[in-house]
């Protein structure tokens, strides 16, 4: 069984930070390609930022130069620092996370999401 379990998400005014993290667990043996997606109140659900396991980062147009996604291999985490805000950035967050368990099969995982609201 794995896990992935996030946290940070919370109320924000306008222009405010957010640092979200996500702390995969269970039974792992390699955690590849980890990122953060959100879904937005009528919205589909789309790709934030993603980061591979060696540190190469993608980030969709409308939050480049505002977040920032890292990894801690050593804790297989990780996190979304999210400066800048806007009200449109109210989302429920998602972290994802390719995982090889420790019996060999390759999933994809999902957190359970964290609300972020961003007040205007």
């Amino acid at each position: 069984q794995v896990q992935l379990v996030e946290s940070g998400g919370g109320l924000v005014q306008a222009g405010g930070s957010l640092r979200l993290s996500c702390a995969a667990s269970g039974n792992i043996f390699t955690v590849y390609d980890m990122g953060w997606y959100r879904q937005g109140p009528g919205k589909q659900r789309e790709l934030v930022a993603d980061i591979t396991t060696v540190g190469s980062t993608n980030y969709a147009d409308s939050v480049k130069g505002r977040c920032t996604i890292s990894r801690d291999n050593a804790k297989n985490t990780v996190y979304l620092q999210m400066n800048e805000l806007k009200p449109e950035d109210t989302a429920v967050y998602y972290c994802h996370a390719q995982i090889m368990t420790r019996f060999l099969n390759e999933n994809d995982y999902w957190g359970q999401g964290t609300q972020v609201t961003v007040s205007s």
